[in-house]
Order: structure tokens, then C-alpha cells, then sequence
């Protein structure tokens, strides 16, 4: 019988620790487990994946000078919705495997995606649809993984609705209180990420506590309320922020979509 240890709980939502943007991150969010398998003569560095879609991990450590690793690290993987994935062997035969220093990154979506050509709806209703912040705001909207977000004016409560039909990959619904602390807010926004057929994902933050209405794994139609708005999280006011991401080594990239209404064709 093989034994197993839980060695570290890791991932954030947002793109790398390098991130200067100030729309939210959800970091504190778990993505995957690092677990760790005695096997003969070997450690198996297991991937587990929290999220109910595809994510890219990176495994990083010093293996020491009497330690090997296959492939070496720092080495990636993709694994698959709410799979397991191996990504390296180590072979620690003087030290044991609690010499090791070993860290496990993810990031949520497919390495692989190829965004289509899709008309978006609208993510509230026709009569909330202000747009407080568009494409490469000054506020918050200047980083890679903002550049092409929207934010609307919604007072909370608001419905929030799929803007594109797809599976439900992520939500975050308990956190509470807003404000411009952004070391403290930054990663407390409530938020549900909805992964599209093409590997791109549509995520919508700031949501009421407790505001969603969907769970994960749960596929959505277009149109179909999702959530309802509120204020949390790092903002200065009540609004939805919406964008269209997708993984690009390692880190979260927003990309232009169209939005027939809203966004000019």
C-alpha cells in the first residue's frame, strides 16, 4: 500500500505573483493540492485539480545536490477538470522527501485554447448597461490580464447573466466587505469563472456574498442569470467586472470579444 502526504495547498487565480493589476486575483483561491507518493525508491509529485476545468501547474523546489527529479524542475502540466496529473518523480535517496522544498503554481485554463470569432451578450440587464471602465482604463484595466475587461455600473443586487453559454469552472461567494486596500481586497472579490468550448473563460467579479446562483460544474446557457452584483472585494463602488481570459504561459491574458450593443462592432 502505497502512502500519500498532502506536502502543499497552492495556486492563484490571478496570472503570476508579478501581477500589478488591481482587479481581482481570487489568490487565495486553491486551484490544485501538491501530493506526494512513496513509490519503490521514488516520490510521485501528484497535481490535484480543485477546479471543475482544465489548469496549467508549475512545480518548482530545490531537490538538493543528492536528489533527482524526472523531468527536472521546474516542470508543467495540464490537468484536466477535477483530475490528477504526475509531474515528476523524485528520487531522494540520502535526504528523504522532507528535505525537499517543493512548490506547486497554477493557473486555470488550457495552455492550448484558441479563442473564436463570438458574439457576447450583454452581462446585465438593458437597463444597467453603463459602462464605468472600458478596454485599457487608466484605474485598473492597464495590465495583460485586464486590458480588454469591462466594467458596468450595477447596483447590487443586480442580476448577472452569462454573457456565452458554457461550464460553470469556478465560484467564490463568501467573501464580504469592500475597499481600497488593495493588499488586503485585492484577492476578495466574489467571482464566477464560466469556461467557454474554445478554452477561453469569462470571468465576472465583485459579486454579492453569497450571490451566486450556479455551482461548479454546472453548464449555462447564454442569457441565463448566473449571479447577482454587489461590492466586494478590492472596488471603490458597486459594479460587475467582466473579462475574457485565457492561459498563456502560466498567466492569465485578457482578449478582445465582441459585444453587439455595448462594444462597437
Amino acid at each position: 500500500m502505497r502512502r500519500a502526504w498532502i506536502l502543499l495547498l497552492a495556486a492563484s487565480l490571478g496570472a503570476s505573483p508579478a501581477s500589478t493589476g488591481s482587479e481581482p486575483a481570487a489568490a487565495t483561491a486553491i486551484l490544485a493540492s501538491l501530493r506526494i507518493e512513496a513509490g519503490d525508491g521514488e516520490y510521485l509529485a501528484w497535481a490535484d485539480n480543485r477546479l471543475a476545468g482544465p489548469i496549467e501547474v508549475l512545480l518548482t523546489g530545490n531537490t538538493g545536490r543528492d536528489a533527482r527529479s524526472d523531468p527536472p524542475l521546474p516542470a508543467r502540466a495540464t490537468v484536466g477538470a477535477g483530475d490528477s496529473a504526475l509531474v515528476a518523480r523524485l528520487q531522494v535517496p540520502a535526504i528523504g522527501i522532507g528535505a525537499l522544498h517543493l512548490s506547486l503554481r497554477g493557473v486555470p485554463g488550457h495552455p492550448g485554447a484558441r479563442p473564436r470569432d463570438v458574439a457576447y451578450l450583454p452581462p446585465v440587464p438593458p437597463d444597467s448597461l453603463r459602462i464605468e471602465q472600458g478596454w485599457g482604463g487608466s484605474a485598473s484595466h492597464d495590465d495583460d490580464e485586464n486590458r480588454h475587461a469591462l466594467d458596468f455600473a450595477a447596483a447590487p443586487g443586480t442580476p448577472v447573466l452569462a454573457a456565452r453559454g458554457g461550464t460553470v469552472m469556478q465560484v467564490e461567494a463568501g467573501f464580504r466587505g469592500s475597499g481600497l486596500d488593495r493588499a488586503r481586497l485585492l484577492d476578495r472579490a466574489n467571482l464566477v469563472r464560466i469556461l467557454h468550448d474554445d478554452g477561453t473563460m469569462a470571468l465576472y467579479a465583485h459579486l454579492a456574498p453569497d450571490g451566486a446562483r450556479v455551482r461548479p460544474g454546472q453548464q449555462v446557457l447564454a442569457g441565463e442569470q448566473i449571479a447577482v452584483s454587489g461590492n466586494t472585494g478590492y472596488s471603490s463602488g458597486p459594479h460587475l467586472h467582466f473579462v475574457v481570459q485565457v492561459n498563456r504561459g502560466l498567466r492569465l491574458v485578457s482578449v478582445p470579444f465582441r459585444m453587439p450593443g455595448v462594444l462597437p462592432p
